[in-house]
């Protein structure tokens, strides 16, 4: 199945842009009476026949509109300081969104070495990856957040948890400390790792310190193995 990301798609008929009509026409060889499926991003599946197949301005109808298919059973926010090299920031996006985050929010924390994102790209990477992997709803992407504004945030009965690296901290494992089916919010901190400042303060806003294992684990890896192991403990 190809997914085509329509968020303003509310009436019965759509008209793709240009270039996803192109794409229809061009390379899916997409022609009139054949079905397409769209995602709103918000949820819903929308099974649409294609009216008109042209390249530059294809028109579908919408035939059925389906509640998401295999909705998450939790929600999951990772805040990462993005790495210096955005590269890799942007792999943590992609396969953060293919394995089920709800939503990813670049933090500037004490040691960061990058401070400035483009929001704009990360989450046109988003789109792309829940497009490729089949989602119907996508992961919200924030502007850069300062650390102090992120902790002093209200999150609700989430569980809250930060992950670093000092070895004289008491810490438990992550995948002992995550309670399947309820919302859980990550902390991930930059190359430099949280200064101590920033564990107590996070402490102090109820986020409980967590280890990710015995490996010392590059920013996005971290990011991501917090991502695959809440995934994993709620399947």
């Amino acid at each position: 199945m190809q997914l085509f990301y329509a968020p303003d798609f509310i009436t019965d008929s759509y008209t793709l842009c240009e270039e996803e009509s192109a794409h229809c026409v061009k390379v899916l060889r997409a022609s009139v009476g054949d079905t397409l499926h769209f995602t709103d991003g918000r949820g819903t599946l929308i099974a649409a026949c294609v009216e008109v197949a042209d390249k530059k301005r294809t028109v579908v109808r919408a035939v059925e509109r389906l509640a998401e298919p295999h909705p998450l059973p939790y929600d999951l926010t990772v805040a990462c300081a993005p790495t210096k090299n955005i590269d890799r920031f942007e792999w943590f996006v992609e396969k953060a969104v293919e394995v089920g985050c709800g939503r990813v929010v670049p933090l500037c924390c004490d040691h960061s070495e990058r401070r400035i994102v483009k929001e704009d790209r990360l989450r046109k990477i988003a789109v792309s990856a829940m497009k490729q992997s089949l989602k119907c709803r996508l992961t919200e992407v924030d502007a850069m957040t300062s650390f102090d504004d992120f902790i002093g945030a209200d999150y609700g009965d989430a569980q809250l948890f930060i992950a670093h690296c000092d070895p004289s901290d008491d810490k438990r494992l992550l995948r002992d400390s995550v309670e399947p089916g309820r919302s859980v919010v990550v902390l991930i901190g930059p190359e430099g790792d949280f200064s101590p400042e920033e564990v107590e303060r996070a402490r102090a806003a109820g986020f409980r310190p967590v280890s990710l294992g015995e490996s010392r684990l590059r920013t996005e890896t971290a990011a991501l193995a917090s991502v695959m192991t809440v995934a994993l403990i709620n399947q």
